[in-house]
């Protein structure tokens, strides 16, 4: 955390952009307005504020009036950015002259978050050059085009870096705010702000075992045939040498057309589609691990807790509880 001034109430400042994703504009008050002392003091004032005073509309349907213009912005601690579909940041790269001017206004020793599509105003303004930084998954390839200079992490649920902090999608602000409660006054005031909104005081795993998984569509040409044959076999000894003969190509010739067409070696293709059908597994089926991980083609539990915690960050089990349909 930074050298903020964690005098009570600490002042944040919500700045909402048209159009502001309305359940990410509402995360910061809950939780520190959430956040209080043993004697129900609050340790947090939140002032929401726009560029105006004016309605703000949301990227869902309805608008929202904010108690505040701009005005806090240059006497808070602590300045959130929600998500928003600004077309400047969000599209095109570009800071807008108003939003710039509003940003001006920060304090220097002030802390400043972002929750969502909000990291890409901080990457306009410049405040992630060189820093990591995530956003919501489904943005991340947007993202890394249009700021190289940010480190991005697609799949954490936020990332501190002291005086810039950034979350992943939606929910993953929440995350932020606990974690930043829990910095500022400690784990028992965060936990008992986790309980009055219902939520955990801590998350397992990151975004990644929340991302889409797109497979290609099976084709006629290239390796595309092989890959989908492949798919009903995973659980059958597969290795690039038996792939390139079924593609009856030469094993140099497949693995070039095969990183040229999916990106991936086609051992690492293997293991994500073994993992992608565990995954699939412990949504659907109540199969124990062991049984799970030999369907998959990934020989041992031990196996696929060791490949979930380095890809996901969570266990099996865990996953399971989280994702099982009911």
């Amino acid at each position: 955390m930074p050298d903020v001034p964690l005098t009570t109430p600490h002042r944040v400042a919500v700045l909402a952009l048209e159009p502001v994703v309305g359940f990410d504009m509402t995360i910061a008050p809950t939780i520190f307005g959430a956040a209080r002392d043993a004697d129900e003091q609050p340790m947090y004032q939140v002032s929401v504020c726009g560029l105006t005073a004016g309605p703000i509309p949301t990227s869902h349907g309805f608008a929202v009036v904010p108690q505040h213009g701009p005005g806090p912005i240059a006497e808070a601690d602590t300045v959130v950015i929600p998500g928003t579909y600004l077309d400047g940041p969000v599209y095109q790269g570009e800071l807008p002259p108003a939003v710039a001017e509003v940003l001006a206004r920060i304090r220097p020793d002030a802390r400043i978050m972002s929750i969502c599509t909000g990291a890409f105003v901080l990457a306009s303004a410049g405040l992630l050059d060189g820093k990591r930084a995530t956003t919501h998954w489904a943005h991340a390839e947007r993202f890394a085009k249009l700021y190289p200079a940010v480190d991005l992490d697609p799949g954490a649920l936020f990332v501190d870096e002291g005086d810039v902090l950034t979350s992943a999608g939606v929910a993953a602000g929440v995350d932020l705010c606990l974690h930043v409660v829990r910095g500022d006054f400690g784990s028992e005031i965060a936990n008992r702000a986790a309980r009055r909104c219902v939520v955990p005081p801590v998350r397992a795993g990151g975004q990644s075992q929340f991302i889409e998984q797109h497979l290609p569509e099976p084709g006629v040409d290239g390796t595309a045939p092989t890959r989908a044959w492949a798919l009903t076999r995973l659980d059958q000894p597969l290795d690039v040498t038996t792939l390139a003969r079924h593609a009856t190509m030469s094993v140099r010739t497949f693995s070039r057309r095969f990183v040229a067409e999916t990106g991936l070696t086609p051992a690492r293709w293997l293991a994500q589609q073994r993992l992608e059908h565990a995954r699939h597994l412990l949504e659907t089926t109540d199969l124990p691990v062991e049984r799970i991980a030999s369907k998959a083609g990934l020989g041992t539990g031990a196996t696929l807790r060791q490949q979930m915690r380095s890809a996901l960050g969570v266990a099996p089990i865990t996953y399971r509880k989280t994702f099982r349909a009911s």
